[in-house]
């Protein structure tokens, strides 16, 4: 999960030197903390919130498939 989530990420910013992704486990869920450069912020968020839903989307069924409970948090 944490390979997809920073190719996904690296793929959409300006800088992908300054993208990392970091693993909390949870009792019963994982969460994946993304972050990103300040001026890349939009770019991974997107309009309304668009973009940052559809990554949280593909994570989910990535992890569905593995039996997982994964959160995507975006942080600055």
């Amino acid at each position: 999960m944490k390979e997809l989530l920073e190719t996904i990420a690296k793929s959409l910013v300006d800088n992908p030197e300054d993208v990392s992704v970091s693993e909390v486990e949870g009792e019963q869920s994982v969460i994946l903390e993304l972050r990103v450069s300040q001026e890349d912020m939009g770019k991974v968020i997107g309009k309304q919130g668009r973009i940052a839903k559809a990554i949280r989307t593909v994570i989910k069924a990535a992890a569905t498939r593995e039996n997982k409970r994964v959160v995507v948090e975006i942080l600055q």
